[in-house]
This record gives structure tokens, sequence and C-alpha cells, in this order.
């Protein structure tokens, strides 16, 4: 992968900023012209901390919220996220009282699990579902389907990248969207003009990161 590393920053807090690397991806669905680098705005505590600031205020005055349900490793973010939330002040309509953290987990065949015994956290509660990126909607539609199943209200979902907003049935707060992302796209793999030219794949995106492919004529 030769082409040069830039970066975004969030024009109202150009402290939060993503690396952005061009090339050919692909993930499980789709094949995309660039990598987006979230990792350090949900792993490094002060980057995580005004990411949490920046997708509360959206609910502060209006939204009751009892679980944040965090989702490719946002975890962070949403401990912090419901310190804000709960923080007291004229607009914060949560001070006093709990948010709960909740992570899902998969089992084999990759579907949504709820451990039982926070399953109480879920059912009948006020949820906002937090997750890294929104590109083709298949996660974030499995979630809500899921949380929703065992009972779960949902309130809000909030996401560091939404890819394509205005294609979306559900509000989306988040960070950065394929707006800020010079030629930003996504392309189905039968469909992808870089595969039509013969543009080999520099790599695959996984879970925080990406593994690469090498090549050998």
């Amino acid at each position: 992968m030769k082409n040069e590393i830039f970066t975004v920053s969030l024009a109202k807090n150009p402290v939060i900023s993503l690396k952005v690397e061009p090339g050919h991806f692909t993930t499980s669905h789709f094949h995309a012209a660039h990598y987006l680098d979230l990792n350090n705005l949900k792993t490094n505590a002060f980057l995580a901390k005004e990411v949490a600031i920046e997708l509360a205020l959206p609910y502060m005055s209006t939204t009751l919220v009892d679980t944040i349900v965090c989702m490719e490793g946002t975890e962070v973010i949403g401990a912090y996220m419901a310190s804000e939330l709960l923080q007291e002040g004229t607009y914060s309509i949560n001070m006093g009282r709990d948010i709960n953290i909740v992570t899902p987990i998969s089992n084999a065949n990759k579907n949504l699990m709820i451990q039982s015994n926070k399953q109480d956290l879920i059912n009948n509660q006020n949820i906002i579902v937090l997750v890294s990126t929104v590109s083709s909607g298949i996660t974030i539609g499995s979630a809500l389907e899921y949380l929703s199943y065992y009972g779960g209200k949902i309130v809000g979902i909030s996401a560091l990248f939404n890819a394509y907003p205005e294609k979306q049935d559900q509000k989306i707060h988040s960070l950065f969207t394929s707006k800020d992302i010079p030629g930003y796209q996504l392309f189905r793999p039968g469909e992808c003009p870089m595969c039509k030219v013969g543009l080999k794949l520099d790599a695959i995106i996984v879970h925080d990161g990406y593994i690469k492919i090498h090549c050998f004529d």
C-alpha cells in the first residue's frame, strides 16, 4: 500500500481526528477505497472522553438513558458518555440516575447475545446503541432487531463514523460521515471498479485493524 495516509479532524473539536489510508480493501460485505483508523479514539483515554462529550450532546436535555450498549470496541467511550450524561447541570435530565454499560457477545453463527445475568439491563430499558462505524447498515440492523426482541427501547444510535446517513431510515448521531473523506465509496464485490481494472486487494479489514494480503507473481 503506497498511497499516502492523511488525517481528517472534526471541525468543532480538531483534537478529535482519524487517520485515512487509501487503497483497495475488503470487508465481509463490501470493497472500499479507504481504511479508517478509529482505534486511537477508542483506546486513548483523553480522546475517548472528548469523543464521548460530543456524542452525549444530542441526548443531554432530551433523552432518558438506562443502558448504553457498546459494540466494536467502544466501551471506553461508552463509560465516558454515561459519565457525561449523568453530570449535574441545568440541561442534564439523567442526573441522579444509573446508566449501565453492556457489551454483547457473539455466538458461533456471529449472532449477538446478552448473558442471562445482564438481560435485565436490556428488557424495558432506554438504550443508546454505540458503534464504531456504520457502513452497510447490516450490523446495526441486526443489533436493533436483537435488542428489540429482548424488550429494549432504542432511544438513540451513535457512531464514530457513518458512511451514508442519507440512505438510512434511523437517525444516527455520528462524528464523521463519508462527506468528510474525499472520494470515499463502498462497492459490492461484483461491482468494484478497482477489481474490474485488475487492481489487487491490499488488505482485509477486520476488527480494529486490517490484515495485509501478500501477492506473489
